[in-house]
């Protein structure tokens, strides 16, 4: 078995997720009492939140390659960031090891690919939401991506970093999520995908018409597989 490395702390609330989902895959596909091998550096998420702010994304990607550096240190064999937005900075976390990078981008349209999904819906943070690093990516996979309005990307972001990513999971904030995810169905999305690794604590199936795709359990799915070389 592979050593993942793991780049959390983007929130903490969802490098819970990421250990937990990464450690029952292996379980289920090897059995018995096995668990993955995982090496975890979980950065100080206020460090990083200021730089996104006021979009300084040089320090922000050194921030993560020290992080990289740490866990290639450590024996991992390849590294993920546990986060959507931070895939901001995905070459320079690349360019800090020789490790591959597990994309969370790519992972996730895979699935969706595979699943017949070729129009969906995006929610996640407004950097995540209005950039191309993500919806770019996305699209060079032939996944065209809809997106809220100006309004309604501002209350999603807003939920992530005041309620989400603090460990508050509101009615309030799930009737937000479920009203956009409504609209981006109306508009043609086949799928809903959760582009930020906290929106699965908040909302499942049922609070959407459309079949959600959770991109935290997709990534951390993902590295289980590669690290048992399936």
């Amino acid at each position: 078995m592979k050593t993942i490395g793991l780049i959390g702390g983007m929130s903490w609330e969802s490098t819970v997720v990421y250990y937990q989902e990464i450690n029952r895959r292996v379980a289920r596909r090897l059995g018995g009492m096995h668990s993955a091998r995982i090496v975890v550096d979980s950065i100080d998420f206020a460090e990083l939140v200021p730089l996104q702010e006021r979009g300084d994304w040089e320090a922000a990607g050194a921030l993560l390659a020290a992080s990289a550096r740490r866990l290639a240190a450590a024996g991992a064999d390849v590294v993920l960031i546990g986060a959507n937005t931070m895939h901001k900075v995905a070459a320079d976390v690349e360019a800090a090891t020789s490790l591959p990078l597990l994309h969370i981008a790519d992972a996730t349209a895979a699935r969706l690919r595979a699943a017949g999904h070729t129009c969906i819906g995006l929610l996640g943070t407004r950097y995540t939401m209005e950039q191309a690093f993500y919806t770019g990516r996305l699209a060079e996979h032939g996944i065209e991506v809809l997106i809220p309005d100006t309004g309604g990307r501002e209350r999603v972001h807003r939920v992530i970093y005041d309620e989400l990513c603090k460990g508050v999971f509101s009615e309030s904030g799930r009737t937000i999520y479920r009203e956009e995810m409504a609209a981006l169905a109306t508009r043609g999305a086949s799928a809903i995908v959760l582009g930020c690794t906290e929106i699965g604590l908040l909302v499942s199936a049922g609070d959407s018409r459309a079949p959600l795709f959770d991109t935290a359990l997709i990534h951390a799915q993902a590295a289980a597989d590669w690290a048992l070389g399936t």
